[in-house]
C-alpha cells in the first residue's frame, strides 16, 4: 500500500494493524470534485475520526460532518475552522448543542420539535443566533430501492411533518434559518437510486423555500456513495452519476428559488473505505469436527463490520486474502475467527484460501471506513491495535497500541471493597 509492503510494516509496527493509504483518499476525493464539481464535499467524522485523517481532509479543502461533542472538538483540533463543521444526528445533548453554539458552528441539523426548542433555548441563554438547518426523513416513492423510504426512523424529522416545523423554525428569533439535510440510504452503488435521492432533495428544498420566501442557503444531500463490498458488487458508475447530477444541476441553476445556495454531500464510506486495510496474524490452526479455524491474533473487537455484527442481518464476507500469498492457488476451505469465547467473532465463513501456516498475515479489505471506531474495543480487554498512515512511500504511526494499563484508568474499587479481607478460598 502506497508503496509499502505489508509484510515489513506488521513486522515494524506489530500485529494487528490499520493501514491507510494517503493515495487512495486523495484519488476518490480528486474523482469527487472532478465529475461532480456543483458539491461542496463535507467529510463525516463517525466515518473514521483518526486525528490525522480528520486533518488530512481538512487541509484538502472539505468541511467536517459531525454527530456529538466530542467529534466537534476532534473536527476543531483537525484544525477545521467552526463556521465548515456541520453538527446532526439524533440525541444530541444540552452539552454537545452548547459546545457547538458557543463554539460557531456552521450549521446544527434540528432532529426533532423538542431538539429546536432546546436549541432555542441555548441560543436565548447564550445571546446568539444559532445557525440550523433541518434533518429530513424523506416519504417513500414508487421504485424506491434504498430502504430507507418512507419507513419510520429515529433519524430526521418526517417529511410530513417538514412545514410546520419550518413555520416554528423561520419564525424563531433565536435562529437563522439556513437549509435541510436528507437522510437518505446508505451504501449505495447504483447512480439511478442516488440521482433520485438528489431530485427528492431538490423537491423538498423547494418545498421549504416557497414556506419562507427565501432561497436555502444550504441543501446538504447526505452520504449514500457506496463502495463495494460483496461478491457480485461492483463499483459506482460515477461517470453516469456526473452526467445525471450535471443536468438536474444546469436545471437547478436556472431556478430563481437556489440563487446562492451551496450544495453539499457527505460521502464518508466513498472517500476513506478502499484506503484502509486491516492486518492481523495467525497464531493458531485448528480443526473441528470437519471445518477448519484459522484464528487470528484480533476480531470483531477491532472490526465488528467485517464479522457481519454490524450492519444486515445476513452476513457476508468482506474481502479476505492471506496477504503473502495472493498469487497461490486457493486449495481450502477455511473459517476466519479472532481471538473472542464468542461464535460471533467470524471475520470470514467458508473461504476459499492458499494452505495457511501459523505466522502468516491476514488481511481484511475496504476496511477504512466503520471499523475500528464502530467496534467493541473493550470486549475481552485485548489492547487496541495500531493505525499506520502510509504517504507516499513513507509510514507514519497515527494511533499507538493500547495497552493492559488503559483498561485501569477510568475506573476505580469503593473503599470498602479495598478494606475487606479476601474470602476464604
Amino acid at each position: 500500500m502506497g508503496g509499502k509492503s505489508i509484510t515489513w510494516l506488521a513486522n515494524r509496527y506489530g500485529t494487528p494493524l490499520f493501514v491507510y493509504d494517503r493515495d487512495a483518499m486523495d484519488a476518490k476525493l480528486n474523482a469527487l470534485r472532478r465529475f461532480m464539481p456543483q458539491f461542496e464535499v463535507y467529510y463525516p467524522v463517525k466515518a473514521n475520526p483518526n486525528l490525522a485523517i480528520l486533518r488530512h481532509f481538512v487541509l484538502r479543502g472539505c468541511g467536517l460532518e459531525t454527530a456529538s461533542g466530542g467529534e466537534f472538538i476532534q473536527a476543531l483540533a483537525a484544525g477545521c475552522r467552526p463556521k465548515r463543521i456541520f453538527m446532526s444526528g439524533p440525541g444530541k445533548t444540552d452539552n454537545d448543542l452548547e459546545l457547538a453554539l458557543s463554539g460557531n458552528v456552521g450549521e446544527i441539523h434540528i432532529d426533532s420539535p423538542s431538539e429546536a426548542a432546546r436549541i432555542a433555548a441555548i441560543c436565548t441563554r447564550l445571546g446568539i443566533r444559532g445557525r440550523v438547518g433541518i434533518q429530513v426523513n424523506p416519504t417513500g416513492e414508487p421504485g424506491g430501492v434504498t430502504g430507507m423510504e418512507g419507513k419510520p426512523a429515529p433519524f430526521g424529522v418526517d417529511e410530513e411533518t417538514l412545514d410546520s416545523l419550518v413555520q416554528i423554525i423561520s419564525s424563531t428569533e433565536s435562529f437563522d434559518f439556513r437549509g435541510i439535510h436528507m437522510f437518505v440510504g446508505r451504501d449505495v452503488l447504483d447512480c439511478s437510486v442516488l440521482i433520485n435521492q438528489f431530485r427528492k432533495a431538490i423537491q423538498t428544498a423547494r418545498r421549504v423555500v416557497s414556506k419562507i420566501g427565501r432561497p436555502l442557503q444550504t441543501i446538504d444531500f447526505g452520504g449514500g456513495l457506496g463502495i463495494p463490498y460483496f461478491t457480485g458488487e461492483a463499483e459506482l458508475d460515477l461517470h453516469g452519476l456526473a452526467r445525471n447530477v450535471a443536468a438536474l444541476m444546469d436545471e437547478v441553476h436556472k431556478d430563481p428559488a437556489f440563487q446562492g445556495t451551496r450544495f453539499v454531500i457527505e460521502p464518508g464510506r466513498y472517500l476513506i473505505g478502499e484506503a484502509g486495510l486491516y492486518v492481523a496474524r495467525i497464531v493458531d490452526i485448528k480443526e473441528s469436527r470437519g471445518k477448519k479455524f484459522l484464528i487470528l491474533d484480533g476480531g470483531m473487537n477491532h472490526h465488528l463490520a467485517a464479522s457481519g455484527n454490524l450492519g444486515p442481518a445476513i452476513k457476508r464476507n468482506y474481502p479476505v486474502a492471506l496477504l503473502e500469498k495472493l498469487d497461490h492457488q486457493r486449495s481450502e476451505q477455511v473459517e476466519i475467527v479472532g481471538p473472542l469465547c464468542t461464535p460471533l467473532d467470524t471475520l470470514g465463513r467458508n473461504l476459499n484460501l492458499p494452505r495457511a501456516e501459523v505466522g502468516e498475515l491476514v488481511g481484511i479489505l475496504q476496511s477504512g471506513a466503520f471499523a475500528r471506531s464502530a467496534s467493541p474495543l473493550g470486549f475481552l480487554s485485548h489492547n487496541t491495535p495500531v493505525e499506520v498512515w502510509v504517504d507516499r512511500g513513507e509510514d507514519f504511526l497515527i494511533r499507538s497500541r493500547g495497552c493492559t494499563e488503559d483498561f485501569m484508568r477510568d475506573v476505580s474499587i469503593p473503599l470498602r471493597l479495598q478494606r475487606a479481607s479476601a474470602a476464604a478460598q
